[in-house]
């Protein structure tokens, strides 16, 4: 693994506030850790600002403390302000991306300006619920606001985030119902907030409710999901934008739309990473990416010409092929660039499905699998800290149907969205369609290159659904994900299809039956010639003083699959124990533990039940905080049927209690 090359000397000496209040509106007062040069207000600088609900105090440390004192040492602020209602900001967290979260960006970004160590400029930064806000906010057009790196993120909160895809439910939405709704939860440290901090946790206890269910009930791209998604209007986005991702990673397929619909100036960065930094992301390689930070930063926060605008749009890693593993630490590949998006490219190539596989010609096809395909899938989106990643998709051998092209003559380069088109013909009136492109190595081994689903009932739109004319063929068109791959000769590229896609998204209601005709796969294909300009090396990757910790008990994780022969149950889990770990500069010893819980009959698709369990336990001599955290939904034919418990802890004993149970109706999902 290549380690992060540690910086003590700066530019600039930094100093710390640990902790300062930034007073909103209504009076409600957010908690802020500040790094910035010594004499700033001297000479004073522009500020970096992360807004999360992610715990200053210990949920984002690790990569705070490489990141903020780094960006202070060149000549920034660096910030990182907890939300309202979370970590040790006070009021109450009501849920995710709210016109609230905004107005109090809008306030933080004005406080900050008018500081007399702030130049008066202002730039946000941010991965996944960071990298949202960034883009809302810069929507909202504050005017100190100067430039936008947002990684990992979305335009579209119904189309790409944890809630659908291709509108078919993801399991992510419950797995990250769950963590958002333990997060939402735990308490304020009283080192920062005092004696009221139980006062401040009971209140968070028993005023948030559970996020989750707002998020089964809307099915279909509503207000409720336009909210937050800047693709409503690209055109309010004024201020640069720099938007960061990787293949492995859930968010990547937005980042190629914004270049495409923005019109502010704007530059996009793919490698192969999972949901992190890429200073510190696997798979490698990790880049020097503070060091192109803070070229985005010189040249629209000072003014300073660093030739970053004069590069190509888009930088993106084309991937070599791998071996497949649930682990992976490496994608081998080389830079390519491209001007604007949709990229220069050679001609699509086109293969045809049937039953003698992809070739020339398509034929009639019929897809009857068990519900429990999709065990070798990669989960919707990995991070990278474990075995998240797809298996050998030969795993699927007897769950998809599968289609093989013969050895390729030459080699393949694909760069962009594969898209399968069928005529589709379904025995039931709601049923998904999910395709896995692979590439197959000469020793067999199949490794996933991308994916895709649809609920086709949303073949048209995901605002008003169309329930299938039950036997009848209608057009379908399902994109992949975006992906840069080489495929080299002597390989062979799979596609998989089946009407199931467990444990990534739920099943339909009832088992289906799917008949495909004229079905086509299409392949944006890249040549060398056009690989861009060759471009400078990024640098290696460099942080600032890591945290220094003390780690009383080891992590560990697993996933498994089980089969129960006697019942016919199968159960995936997903399991993480980080141990327990002391930070020394707070001396709070935390400890967070996982596991996600799939169970599934392949013949039944109303068998399906998924469970999330959170533990986060924090403590520092005889204080201690403890939240359990649990959440379950069942896919019934007609409902989706949610229970969840919450018990919180202190050194005293129990501080509150509660349960919720919920039937939801189904919407053609």
């Amino acid at each position: 693994m290549q380690k992060i090359a540690i910086k003590t000397e700066f530019p600039r000496k930094v100093r710390e506030i640990e902790n300062t209040w930034i007073p909103m509106p209504d009076g409600t007062r957010l908690a802020a850790r500040i790094w910035l040069p010594e004499d700033a207000e001297a000479d004073p600088v522009p500020a970096i600002l992360e807004y999360l609900p992610y715990r200053k105090r210990d949920g984002t440390v690790e990569r705070d403390h490489l990141t903020h004192p780094y960006f202070a040492g060149h000549g920034y602020a660096g910030v990182r302000v907890d939300m309202r209602g979370t970590g040790d900001s006070e009021g109450v967290c009501l849920g995710e991306y709210l016109l609230q979260e905004q107005d109090d960006a809008l306030a933080i970004i004005d406080w900050l300006a008018a500081q007399p160590w702030c130049s008066g400029k202002v730039g946000m930064i941010g991965i996944s619920w960071g990298g949202f806000n960034g883009l809302q906010v810069a929507a909202r057009q504050p005017e100190a606001l100067g430039a936008v790196i947002t990684l990992c993120s979305t335009d579209d909160r119904y189309a790409d985030d944890i809630h659908f895809m291709g509108g078919a439910m993801l399991t992510d939405k419950l797995a990250w119902g769950a963590t958002a709704f333990a997060i939402a939860n735990t308490p304020p440290d009283p080192a920062i907030v005092g004696d009221r901090w139980r006062d401040m946790w009971v209140a968070r206890l028993e005023t948030n409710g559970l996020w989750f269910l707002d998020w089964v009930r809307h099915q279909r791209r509503d207000a409720f999901y336009a909210h937050g998604s800047i693709c409503e209007d690209y055109s309010a986005v004024r201020v640069p934008v720099y938007a960061v991702g990787g293949y492995a990673d859930g968010y990547t397929n937005p980042i190629f739309r914004m270049m495409r619909n923005l019109s502010c100036p704007r530059k996009a960065l793919v490698g192969p990473w999972a949901h992190k930094y890429p200073h510190f992301a696997t798979p490698e390689p990790r880049i020097g990416f503070l060091q192109e930070c803070l070229r985005w930063w010189d040249q629209h926060l000072k003014g300073i010409d660093t030739g970053i605008m004069d590069e190509p749009m888009i930088r993106a890693w084309m991937q070599e092929p791998t071996a497949p593993s649930p682990v992976s630490t490496s994608r081998p590949g080389r830079w390519i660039s491209a001007p604007s998006w949709p990229a220069p490219q050679a001609a699509d190539r086109v293969l045809h499905v049937s039953q003698a596989g992809l070739g020339a010609a398509s034929g009639p096809i019929t897809l009857a699998c068990p519900e429990n395909a999709g065990a070798a899938a990669q989960t919707w989106c990995m991070y990278g800290t474990g075995p998240d990643g797809p298996l050998d998709q030969n795993r699927e051998a007897g769950r998809m149907a599968v289609f093989d092209t013969e050895p390729l003559d030459e080699d393949l380069e694909i760069f962009g969205f594969p898209m399968l088109h069928a005529r589709v013909a379904s025995d039931v009136p709601q049923a998904n369609l999910a395709a896995v492109l692979s590439l197959v190595a000469p020793d067999g081994k199949a490794t996933l290159v991308s994916f895709g689903v649809l609920n086709l009932t949303h073949r048209n739109g995901h605002a008003a659904p169309e329930p299938l004319p039950v036997g009848q063929p209608v057009d379908a068109k399902l994109q992949l994900n975006v992906i840069g791959q080489r495929i080299p000769a002597g390989h062979r590229l799979r596609l998989a299809l089946s009407q199931a896609y467990w444990p990534l998204i739920f099943p339909s209601p009832h088992k289906a039956v799917l008949r495909l005709s004229e079905a086509r796969l299409v392949l944006p294909t890249h040549d060398r010639a056009q690989d861009g300009p060759a471009l400078a090396a990024f640098g290696p990757p460099e942080g600032a003083t890591p945290l220094q910790t003390n780690v009383l008990r080891e992590g560990s994780g697993h996933r498994r699959l089980v089969l129960d022969y006697p019942t016919g149950i199968e159960t995936y889990t997903r399991h993480d124990d980080t141990g327990e770990v002391t930070h020394l500069h707070t001396g709070i010893t935390v400890h967070y533990e996982n596991e996600d819980r799939f169970e599934i009959h392949p013949d039944d698709p109303n068998s399906a039940r998924m469970t999330c369990r959170w533990t986060k336990r924090y403590e520092r001599g005889d204080w201690m905080a403890e939240l359990e955290a649990t959440v379950s939904m069942r896919a019934l034919a007609d409902t989706w049927r949610i229970t969840a418990t919450l018990e919180a802890r202190d050194a005293d004993g129990t501080v509150v209690v509660r349960d919720w149970h919920e039937d939801v109706p189904r919407d053609n999902v």
